[in-house]
């Protein structure tokens, strides 16, 4: 669950000492993330090993883990770190990837929903992610056990076990079931 603690800007976040959490910067709003429960982590390495080998094997560009903050909005700054995200070959700079966070949004922003997460919360991460411009996102839900598809100005489309995740023209030709997202057995 996410509690506001602050106001600053996303180069104060980024040179702030590291005190064990992770944090999301919302409108200039410090949120601290709590660490995330073992299922979470499980679903995401699951995806982040299946997806870094496609986009690896095909030269897509670069997946980034939840570590990474991507500044999305200025005056006041958002700067979110989804759970996993990938940035297309033509969107990284000739200079390589930046060493601070990265400036504008990545091409596929997936988000694993923890039991403390508020509704609220990742409908907030929905609109900003695609008001930044990323034009696809991923909601996992473990309780539920689904995917839910969103981009900007289309219907959100949900996906059950029994059909398979697609990269559509974010990353042509990947696909992962969703089943098997979840064939661990879970407490």
């Amino acid at each position: 669950m996410s509690a506001t603690t602050q106001t600053m800007t996303a180069d104060e976040l980024f040179l702030m000492k590291d005190d064990g959490f992770r944090y999301d910067l919302v409108k200039g709003e410090l949120r601290k993330i709590s660490p995330a429960g073992s299922e979470h982590g499980a679903i995401i390495v699951r995806l982040t090993v299946a997806l870094g080998q496609y986009v690896e094997e095909n030269d897509l560009g670069e997946v980034f883990a939840a570590e990474t903050g991507f500044k999305l909005a200025s005056n006041p700054d958002t700067v979110l770190g989804p759970d996993l995200a990938f940035v297309s070959n033509e969107k990284i700079p000739p200079t390589g990837i930046p060493v601070k966070f990265w400036s504008g949004a990545p091409d596929l922003a997936v988000e694993v929903i923890s039991p403390g997460n508020t509704r609220r919360e990742i409908e907030e991460k929905i609109e900003e992610y695609l008001a930044s411009g990323v034009p696809l996102v991923w909601i996992i839900n473990p309780k539920h056990r689904t995917v839910i598809i969103h981009r900007a100005n289309i219907e959100p489309v949900m996906l059950v076990e029994s059909d398979t995740l697609d990269g559509g023209n974010i990353l042509p030709g990947f696909q992962y079931s969703i089943a098997r997202l979840f064939t661990r057995k879970r407490g």
